[in-house]
């Protein structure tokens, strides 16, 4: 691979953690990358999320890993509970042994931690642009390159475009022009000190609260300082997808047929905020001419196998390493990165709305759950999570 003489330039839109991972990636080939987004400061809003062995892969591939793994908790276990009668559906050990079958850990971390261990990595390199207040209005591509027009009157030129703006993503609309499927689960997140956390739900684990038609999830971030909680259920009402201030109220008429114990939960945070979720149909193409997409914006999921952040990781590498392979020849790149992307997170996506029902069983289908993995040993869990763990740098690309 030897680097062109006028090497592409790349406009990236959005700098959530897909996008400046991506951005990071290019920028390591030579680029040169501008990075639009729309808020007035780079950061991440949220709460926690969960890493795999898959997304400290990544990060090791974008040099960013050390730093997570020094802001990272590094759990014990893996624990699914029953939040109709606490008995333990299902707990897996992901010390060691989960450590030496897939090469790398799980952890928790909190998300703008996650974002500053990246961000920190892209700052100050020459051949990156970050331009913040910038709320994408149009795309247009012609032969010569890429146009994108801000709402308040800026343009910005590239020869590409690697759209990173999340579930409703203008660069979606331009290539494929669906719409969300909007879910009709409402997720609900919060952040509460350890002091107010009941001691014997004090896990060095992400636990879920199983239940039906709702879950709660608890795990604990910052060197054990905080506990991200997470509830979710199923709507009574017409949603549509967005974020606002939640209620209380609102939360406890959703569980009021689970356990003491998981309930207290619902009474810790001072506040909520509520995310009413969506996703999108996997599609078979989502790159059309010079402009293609990553994350949440190629691929958009629930939370209920913890891997959207992951895969945006793995995205933002294999693009970069596409790239490499085809020796900067951009259609060419763009075609190897959708190919060795496409099916596999169309199967997370699938399976992360198999799990939701997983999480959500009620009646006969909840006994049928807990029943599944009576008599598993660590190892049988350790395969069953095979295909989606053990992706890593220098295996990312479609043969």
């Amino acid at each position: 691979m030897s680097l062109p003489a006028s090497p592409p330039s790349v406009i990236v839109a959005g700098a959530g953690i897909g996008g400046i991972a991506a951005a990071l990636a290019l920028s390591k080939l030579g680029l040169q990358v501008t990075v639009l987004e729309q808020a007035t400061e780079l950061g991440e809003i949220g709460a926690g999320l969960q890493l795999g062995p898959n997304a400290f892969a990544a990060l090791d591939a974008l040099g960013a890993g050390r730093r997570v793994r020094e802001m990272a908790v590094f759990t014990e276990r893996l624990v699914m509970m029953d939040a109709i009668d606490c008995g333990t559906v299902a707990s897996f050990d992901v010390g060691p042994a989960f450590r030496q079958r897939f090469g790398n850990p799980y952890a928790v971390i909190h998300r703008a931690d996650i974002h500053t261990a990246i961000l920190e990595q892209v700052r100050g390199i020459p051949n990156i642009e970050l331009v913040t207040s910038c709320r994408i209005e149009r795309i247009e591509q012609d032969d010569a390159g890429v146009t994108v027009s801000a709402a308040d009157g800026r343009r910005f030129q590239a020869g590409y475009l690697i759209g990173c703006d999340g579930v409703k993503s203008v660069a979606r609309e331009a290539v494929v022009g669906d719409g969300v499927r909007v879910s009709g689960h409402v997720v609900y997140r919060a952040v509460v000190p350890v002091a107010d956390m009941p001691e014997e739900l004090r896990m060095n684990a992400p636990v879920v609260w199983a239940g039906p038609n709702c879950h709660l999830v608890h795990y604990p971030l910052r060197g054990g300082d905080l506990y991200n909680l997470v509830v979710t259920f199923h709507s009574r009402e017409p949603e549509t997808w967005g974020v606002s201030d939640g209620s209380k109220e609102e939360v406890l008429s959703y569980f009021t047929g689970i356990a003491e114990l998981p309930r207290k939960l619902l009474h810790l945070p001072q506040s909520w905020r509520r995310w009413s979720t969506a996703d999108r149909e996997p599609v078979d193409n989502w790159t059309r001419g010079r402009i293609t997409l990553l994350g949440d914006a190629a691929h958009p999921m629930m939370q209920y196998l913890a891997q959207g952040a992951c895969m945006a990781l793995e995205d933002a590498v294999t693009l970069g390493a596409a790239i490499r392979h085809c020796n900067y020849d951009m259609a060419a790149a763009f075609d190897l990165y959708q190919r060795s992307r496409i099916t596999r997170s169309a199967r997370v996506v699938l399976s992360v709305r198999e799990m939701g029902r997983l999480y959500h069983a009620a009646g006969v289908e909840r006994l049928v759950r807990n029943d599944l993995w009576k008599g598993r040993d660590a190892s049988g869990f350790y395969e069953a999570l095979a295909w989606l763990y053990d992706w890593h740098a220098d295996n990312c690309l479609a043969h």
